[in-house]
């Protein structure tokens, strides 16, 4: 018995032999690893921000966008995290994949080449047909922005 394959592709382009191309550590992982391009080790200062290369470029699919993301243990353990998290790669990017770190701890945090800096998600995005309106519909929560429904 045959089976077809409905899943996604995501098509890789390595940039250099630096590159560790993503992919998931388990089997329901719902992020790929993001490994650091370097051909050596790069130092954050506690407060320092860098773009660190992951070496590849991607095509992602149509309909989808790649949400980049700290990582859980690098976040908990050591302060490092990502300015923008979650990052978007837009699916007409072909650029190289490049993370920005942030050293939000109080101590240097070194990046050693190859280690897993990141990781990605590939997600389906909506798109909206906008429509400019003279008013909205009301709500029981109206305009009651931050903090407005608890702590």
């Amino acid at each position: 018995m045959s089976t077809t394959s409905t899943a996604t592709v995501l098509r890789l382009k390595r940039l250099n032999n630096l590159a560790t191309l993503p992919e998931y550590q388990s089997e329901h992982a719902a992020g790929m690893d993001l490994h650091a391009a370097l051909a050596e080790p790069v130092t954050l200062q506690p407060g320092d921000i860098t773009l660190i290369s992951c070496g590849f470029s991607m095509a992602v699919p149509v309909g989808f966008e790649a949400q980049v993301r700290p990582r859980s243990g690098l976040a908990s353990k050591f302060g490092i995290s990502m300015p923008n998290a979650p990052g978007t790669i837009d699916a007409d990017y072909r650029g190289e994949v490049r993370v920005p770190l942030i050293n939000l701890g109080r101590d240097p945090f070194t990046v050693e080449p190859n280690m897993r800096i990141a990781q990605m998600v590939i997600a389906p995005v909506a798109r909206c047909d906008i429509e400019e309106v003279a008013s909205l519909d009301d709500t029981q929560r109206g305009s009651n922005g931050f903090g407005s429904t608890g702590v």
